[in-house]
């Protein structure tokens, strides 16, 4: 079977046959594409609160940075960075439970955290943004 796997924004084309992976091809990832905004339903009654985590509506993204976004959906379980924090390629930003898996969303450069926008506890999707880089 052949799939596609991306690892710190490279997409690599692996074949796996009776329990041996070779790969096949290595490429950049593409940016996953953004949905357009829905359209305005009609009003409904007010839903019942949701927990706080959930409820707590995303920091808006300041413009003027590099966005780094969630790969796949799941929980933000720890944040290890503050606004003004100077972070090297490889640090890990925040880590996200994906499927009873810990995964550690590292920056993809030398920079300064310019604003994060996620929270521990927060449920995110895939190409939510979490932090902002300067």
């Amino acid at each position: 079977m052949k799939y596609l796997v991306t690892l710190n924004g490279k997409t690599y084309e692996v074949e796996v046959e009776h329990g041996e992976a070779m790969l096949l091809d290595e490429y950049d990832a593409a940016a996953p594409a953004r949905k357009a905004p829905a359209a305005p339903a009609a009003p409904q009654a007010p839903a019942a609160p949701a927990p706080a985590a959930e409820s707590a509506p995303a920091a808006p993204v300041v413009a003027g940075g590099e966005v780094v976004s969630a790969p796949m959906p799941g929980t933000i379980v720890k944040v290890n960075v503050e606004a003004g924090h100077a972070v090297k390629s490889g640090d890990v930003l925040v880590v996200l439970e994906a499927m009873k898996m810990e995964n550690e969303i590292m920056a993809p450069r030398d920079g300064t955290v310019r604003q994060v926008v996620t929270q521990k506890g927060a449920k995110v999707d895939t190409g939510s943004p979490l932090v902002v880089l300067a």
